[in-house]
């Protein structure tokens, strides 16, 4: 249980500040002799970070990037993915796995979600495969892994690389094993919202295959292999020292951190259990990190400005699904499943620094909220 604060305080959707209030020291320090030694990009600091982020996710290689939209277009370009090639990706996520898609000249073709998960299924990963497959990209949306062992029974036997989209799930795990150790190269953002999060931006590349490891290390460099001696058209994409070395002072606490977003959904789901609502799915096997806790109704957005009123941010994660954004100008879908999502989710406090008070707020405000928001929740409560 964390200390209590007032009551008529705001509950925002994440406290960066009293994040990083315990480390300021620390980080400080780290800071002023990278300052010292004069060490900016790459170097020893990301080195070590590197050696640190691959040793706990349970892989061979872990290569830094300068975000997390770099490391997914890198790990597609590392893939051999590029013009005319298709790409299977959930059509319900951020935008940045679109982008980088089309950044390599491939065309993404979207799959609808599971309705209880949120996530792609290998049913619908299977329906989409064509000749011209080269990858596919399962979203752990929320820090809930995909389903990856499933998808990969679904590619047959099939030359199509997995390519995890990690972003939201450092720590995640399923059947034991860490995100990003489950498919054939993954990638990490550390936006600063992110559970393990820069003070700034940056990303991670993770794979076993050395090979893949290497074309990424390559990429990220301009294309050198070795300095000014060109192998590919690369990227600009080299994670900083001074992240690198923030990432390494975090890394320690991302257990705890996630437990308790975990604690925290454990209170949200006793306190809401009665509520209707649909709460986030976990099934069997999975562990989610809960990077979101994530509610859905269909008087969302009456419900968000009760919780508002009530000084509590509640996000959404996202108003809209990938092929109903604008320039896409209305060609692609109808993929029923993800537009509900997008009309319905609503992502409440699940920061590690919210108390046992805060989340008593929460629950509190979510119950006469959707009181008075009218409606009811989506078919199949978790």
């Amino acid at each position: 249980m964390m200390s209590e604060a007032p009551r008529d305080h705001a509950i925002p959707s994440l406290d960066l500040a009293a994040h990083h209030r315990p480390l300021r020291e620390e980080i400080l320090s780290a800071l002023g002799g990278l300052i010292d030694r004069g060490q900016f990009v790459l170097g020893e600091a990301v080195e070590r970070f590197e050696r640190e982020a691959a040793a706990y996710l349970g892989v061979r290689e872990a290569i830094g990037v300068a975000s997390g939209t770099d490391a997914l277009y890198l790990a597609l370009r590392a893939a051999g993915v590029g013009p005319g090639d298709e790409v299977i990706t959930p059509a319900f996520s951020f935008f940045a796995i679109a982008e980088a898609i089309e950044t390599t000249g491939a065309t993404a073709v979207y799959v609808d979600i599971d309705e209880a998960t949120m996530n792609v299924s290998a049913e619908a990963v299977a329906r989409a495969l064509s000749d011209r497959t080269k990858a596919v990209v399962p979203v752990h949306l929320y820090g809930l892994p995909a389903p990856v062992p499933e998808i990969r029974e679904a590619l047959g036997g099939r030359r199509v690389l997995i390519v995890e989209d990690a972003a939201q799930a450092f720590g995640a795990s399923l059947g034991g094993r860490k995100a990003g150790a489950l498919g054939d190269i993954a990638a990490f953002s550390f936006y600063p919202t992110k559970n393990l999060a820069a003070c700034g931006d940056g990303g991670l590349v993770t794979t076993d295959d050395a090979d893949l490891a290497r074309a990424v290390r390559v990429l990220r460099d301009h294309g050198q292999g070795n300095k000014y001696t060109h192998e590919a058209f690369g990227w600009n994409s080299r994670l900083d020292a001074f992240q690198a070395a923030i990432l390494s002072i975090k890394l320690p606490h991302i257990d705890r951190w996630n437990e308790r977003r975990r604690e925290i959904a454990r209170l949200y789901r006793e306190g809401l259990r009665s509520a209707p609502v649909r709460l986030p799915a976990e099934p069997p096997g999975f562990r989610h990190v809960y990077h979101q806790f994530t509610i859905r109704h269909e008087a969302r957005n009456r419900l968000r400005a009760f919780l508002a009123e009530s000084k509590i941010s509640a996000a959404i994660h996202y108003p809209a699904a990938l092929h109903e954004q604008p320039l896409y100008g209305g060609r692609l879908g109808p993929y029923p499943a993800a537009e509900k999502a997008a009309r319905e989710v609503l992502c409440l406090p699940v920061f590690p620094e919210l108390t046992d008070a805060g989340a008593a707020r929460v629950i509190e405000a979510t119950i006469r909220g959707l009181c008075e928001a009218g409606g009811t929740a989506p078919a199949g409560r978790a």
